[in-house]
């Protein structure tokens, strides 16, 4: 029997040969887009684009030609047209797809636009294996943006919307469109040109209240110089009431024009104007400090309100990226495309706590004042700053809260409390008011050297006799007055949206400080907002921080102060009233409405005792308030008239 057998074979090596050859040929994919694939020609090519250097990467175009790396890098300048000074972030999302001799990586392309917005999108960059086995990135413009072709360029429209109002306590605008007139000149029209700019410079001085900053026309001959014959040269902005004024001087000078407009502003020129700031044309400095923020032509807040909360005034203007392309006459016309959008966002208001009557008061009663002078009033009930007004100076400047001087004689109301809570003294105790009182040397006296005699202290209070309260210094001890000013406010942190000085009260002086500090000299220095607020405390019975800014609320506003000695603050309203009735502050008394209490002040502020400034602070009714004229010599000549415009100038 024949066995019969399969002769068993060998296993055939063709079937591992291939699969080798395939581990092999995907380990060579795997390497081509590694180390020295196209992912590095990528990556080399993203950061070339960033830093605007080029030189380390190949380039072909579609057909295979070489491109020079110079070429792409204006190129990319051209395209990238209004976003070209901020490059986009740039980085590869991945490993590049290799096809043969073809690869194709996919790249995040991230901008950031005006006012932080951003724009991303993912672009395929497509590259091609060289002779060399080197990675050539293939050249295209739509590697920048799907939609640009060569002659395309990005561009940006603005939107802005809406400015949002600076709203009064009631929730009314402050700031509403007003008229206003353009006062222009034709420059071929104008033959004698020092002589119409003297005409127009002397009308502009003859506005009242007078302009401030004034009108400087000191460049006008140069630009009608430069000015086409033909074109209209703007001399100054004029509210109409102004314009009015002086409408019969200038309405018929050679070459002038007067197109009106409208404008937003407050309801009088002065109208709190250190406290609401100015809204204006982006200034040099403006774009120069937020070159992301504003552009040429946009409208920012300066000083005060408007320009603490712009950001959230002015909102966030709309942004569209678009495609611009060369016209026939070689300028950059919009083609149509809008390749991103983002909304403007509205500015939100601001809600104050200013009352437009009793603003209008204020500014009515410095009107007339030369020299620099505020006046601040506060709502006794809750703190509210009713006004604020600022007589001549910077027009920026806040006086009415920022100035930091001496109180003078006002400060007797928290001397007369502190003594008070110490039992130092009583209304009817005799304190003998004598022309002069020396301390270690240093001589104090009255002003006009008056004398009163033995007489009691409500009456040393409302003559504001110096030399009674230096002999009373001491029974305050070293602290006594500051501790005091600290339960009226005095010296706390406040947060009421806009900086405000709450003062600064003497303390551990020697003995003649502590006598200065007593009439308010020495080194205790105040605001009138300081002191507007300390009288309010007063009126009140205990403190209760200002408020200005109601919406948004301030994030650290100061705790309330302790409830006043009942006793001694009764004290201290009633010697108040006899300021009024029987004082320094008679020229108050017949102001209609409720009783007015009140004390008047003298500071001096060097050593010179004729250098004074003038002080009344008080209050009527629900309406605490504080005036201050620098340099302004008595309180009762200069301060307190002021303080009788205001009160006869409120609503009754």
């Amino acid at each position: 029997m024949r066995l019969s057998y399969r002769r068993h074979r060998r296993p055939s090596r063709r079937p591992l040969a291939l699969l080798t050859a395939v581990l092999l040929a995907a380990a060579g994919l795997t390497a081509c887009s590694g180390e020295d694939g196209p992912d590095r020609s990528v990556d080399t090519f993203l950061k070339g684009w960033r830093s605007g250097d080029l030189n380390a990467v190949g380039f072909v175009d579609a057909t295979g030609a070489r491109v020079p790396a110079a070429d792409v890098t204006q190129a990319i300048k051209e395209l990238s047209g209004e976003l070209a000074a901020t490059p986009p972030a740039l980085r590869r999302t991945g490993e590049a797809k290799v096809t043969a001799d073809t690869a194709t990586a996919t790249v995040r392309i991230e901008w950031t636009l005006p006012g932080d917005a951003r724009w991303a999108y993912d672009r395929p960059v497509r590259l091609a294996r060289g002779g060399d086995d080197q990675w050539q990135v293939i050249w295209e413009p739509q590697i920048v943006h799907e939609q640009l072709t060569r002659r395309d360029r990005l561009g940006l429209r603005r939107e802005s919307g809406p400015r949002a109002a600076v709203l009064d306590g009631a929730g009314q605008p402050l700031v509403t469109p007003r008229p206003v007139v353009r006062v222009s000149l034709v420059p071929g029209e104008v033959k004698d040109v020092p002589k119409v700019v003297r005409q127009l410079d002397s009308a502009f001085k003859a506005i009242r209240p007078a302009l401030v900053p004034p009108v400087d026309l000191s460049d006008l001959p140069g630009r009608l110089a430069e000015a086409k014959p033909d074109a209209l040269v703007e001399v100054v902005t004029l509210r109409d009431e102004a314009y009015r004024q002086i409408k019969p001087r200038i309405h018929g000078l050679p070459g002038t024009r007067f197109p009106t407009d409208k404008l937003d502003l407050a309801p009088t020129r002065e109208f709190a104007r250190a406290v609401l700031g100015t809204v204006d044309p982006a200034q040099a400095d403006d774009l120069a400090k937020h070159p992301d923020r504003y552009v040429r032509g946009d409208l920012v807040g300066h000083g005060g309100l408007q320009g603490r909360y712009d950001e959230r005034l002015r909102g966030a203007p709309g942004l569209t990226v678009i495609v611009n392309r060369p016209g026939p006459e070689g300028t950059l016309v919009a083609t149509g495309t809008e390749l991103f959008r983002r909304e403007f966002r509205p500015g939100e208001p601001l809600k104050t706590t200013l009352d437009v009557a009793t603003q209008n008061a204020a500014d009515t009663a410095l009107r007339a004042e030369k020299r620099r002078a505020a006046l601040v009033a506060v709502r006794i009930s809750d703190g509210a700053v009713l006004a604020a007004a600022n007589g001549p100076g910077p027009a920026g400047e806040n006086l009415a809260f920022t100035a930091q001087v001496p109180p003078g004689s006002t400060f007797k109301v928290v001397s007369a409390l502190a003594l008070l809570d110490r039992g130092a003294v009583t209304p009817d105790r005799t304190v003998d008011c004598p022309k002069i009182r020396e301390v270690d040397g240093r001589t104090f006296k009255n002003s006009d050297d008056f004398a009163l005699g033995s007489v009691p202290f409500r009456t040393d209070f409302a003559e504001s006799c110096n030399t009674a309260f230096v002999a009373l210094a001491p029974q305050l001890g070293a602290d006594g007055l500051a501790v005091t000013g600290r339960s009226l406010g005095l010296e706390s942190d406040w947060d009421l949206g806009l900086d405000a000085f709450s003062g600064k009260v003497s303390a551990n002086g020697g003995a003649t400080e502590q006598a200065a500090a007593a009439i308010g000299q020495g080194t205790t220095i105040v605001s009138p907002l300081a002191m507007a607020s300390a009288t309010a405390a007063v009126a009140r019975g205990r403190f209760v921080q200002p408020k200005l800014v109601l919406d948004p609320a301030p994030a650290g506003p100061a705790a309330d102060g302790p409830e006043l000695k009942a006793e001694s603050v009764a004290a201290v309203r009633a010697m108040m009233r006899d300021v009024v009735t029987a004082g320094t502050g008679t020229a108050l008394g017949d102001v209609p409405g409720s009783p007015v209490h009140g004390k008047t002040g003298t500071a001096e502020f060097d050593d010179n005792p004729a250098n004074t400034h003038a002080w009344f602070v008080g209050w009527q009714g629900d309406v605490a308030f504080a005036v201050f004229v620098e340099r302004g010599g008595s309180g009762s000549g200069t301060a307190v008239p002021i303080a009788e415009k205001f009160l006869r100038a409120l609503p009754r």
